[in-house]
């Protein structure tokens, strides 16, 4: 899997913001020193300021993404992130406007759609994201601006093309690729359905 994957998207969740815990530095440390891709930081705690130098240190983290209702000052936070040398972004749930963010983007190097609520894996995809990312995508352009899309959440190959077609630039595949029989099969086939 470490080869055929184009990066790897690291959920971190305090069971403050979410109501899981996933993992904390000793673990991303451990991954980190063995993976061959990039690593794509998903912050879903509260407060990440007072972390994100702490991640960006990691060896591999190239992209640092924080949802701005779990930050103090979102302008700073994704300020901060560029300084260390990261790739910016904001992290929205399905309920979150997307005008929300608008003010933000050109600070954002990538914005993450979430297609389920963050917090848990396995949930069952919501469609509603396709116009969401068609409208982000609209804006994005209207403003000549370079905003990668990113969706993450029930990305599976029955869904992956149409997810393209909306505007999406990276697709992150959890569940359909983990608990496949072949998950590099399972890559394959996604990066198959979304070209």
């Amino acid at each position: 899997m470490n080869t055929c994957a184009d990066l790897f998207h690291m959920d971190i969740m305090d069971g403050v913001f979410v109501p899981n815990i996933s993992y904390g530095f000793p673990v991303l440390n451990a991954i980190a020193s063995l993976a061959e891709r990039p690593l794509d930081v998903h912050l879903m705690i509260s407060e990440p300021a007072r972390y994100i130098e702490r991640f960006a240190a990691v060896k591999g983290v190239e992209m640092i993404s924080f949802h701005p209702d779990a930050a103090k000052d979102v302008l700073s936070t994704l300020e901060l992130i560029r300084k260390c040398g990261v790739k910016a972004g904001l992290a929205i749930n399905p309920d979150i406007p997307l005008e929300s963010i608008y003010p933000y983007l050109d600070k954002c190097d990538f914005v993450v759609l979430m297609s389920v609520f963050a917090g848990f894996g396995g949930q069952k995809f919501i469609p509603a994201v396709f116009d969401r990312i068609s409208t982000l995508k609209e804006e994005i352009s209207r403003r000549g601006l370079n905003v990668l899309i990113e969706v993450d959440g029930g990305v599976s190959s029955a869904n992956s093309a149409e997810l393209t077609r909306s505007g999406a630039d990276i697709l992150v595949a959890g569940t359909s690729v983990f608990k496949s029989d072949d998950p590099a099969a399972a890559v394959a086939l996604l990066r198959n359905m979304k070209n």
